[in-house]
């Protein structure tokens, strides 16, 4: 495996919710079908930097994922109901299709964390660790800070292995070895299940 060429990264993402948080409520349900919403920047954004506007669904176990480029600017007026997030499109019709389904979408958490990702020269198989994840449901703005309350035990991080194909032997024998095993995790999750406990203790 070598690390791509971005090295470690911040990333922070910005989670949309409609105001009785529907969409993370259903979600932790664990339902055959899911889905979120989330406007993703690489280190503290500007207000002219690119941020990625991200649907991610999951279904019977697969996760699909369509993503566009776009500014806070133009993301901010899309989910006031003004048009569309980029000209035509596939992509831009199912993102514009949720917006529209849930009709009221607002910034509902940030998620952050560290990331250094792997890859597999000759293959598909990727590798991410997310280092310090961390997350925070006030300034709820992409060119804030990257700071945050700590979603998880001290030492612990995030690994995600990411295949089309099987899993590769040896690193199959390593997960065994170290008996690493598969597990579903939502960090957006988490937060609203920690948040919940400060509220209701």
């Amino acid at each position: 495996m070598k690390i791509d060429k971005f090295g470690l990264t911040s990333i922070a993402s910005l989670y949309y919710d409609t105001p009785n948080y529907r969409l993370i409520r259903t979600s932790a349900e664990k339902p055959l079908f899911k889905e979120k919403i989330r406007l993703r920047s690489y280190g503290i954004a500007t207000e002219t930097s690119p941020v990625f506007l991200e649907l991610k669904r999951k279904a019977y176990g697969i996760v699909y994922k369509r993503r566009v480029q776009s500014t806070i600017p133009l993301v901010k007026k899309f989910f006031d109901g003004n048009g569309d997030i980029c000209a035509g499109g596939q992509i831009n019709k199912e993102i514009t299709t949720f917006r529209d389904y849930y009709q009221t979408l607002v910034p509902a958490c940030m998620i952050i964390y560290d990331r250094i990702a792997y890859f597999e020269p000759d293959g598909d198989l990727r590798l991410t660790i997310d280092h310090n994840p961390r997350y925070r449901y006030d300034d709820l703005d992409l060119t804030k800070s990257m700071e945050g309350t700590s979603l998880l035990k001290e030492g612990y991080t995030i690994l995600e292995v990411k295949v089309q194909q099987a899993v590769p032997l040896w690193l199959s024998e390593i997960l065994a070895k170290g008996k690493i095993y598969k597990g579903s995790f939502s960090k957006y999750g988490e937060a609203y299940r920690q948040q919940l406990l400060k509220v209701r203790p």
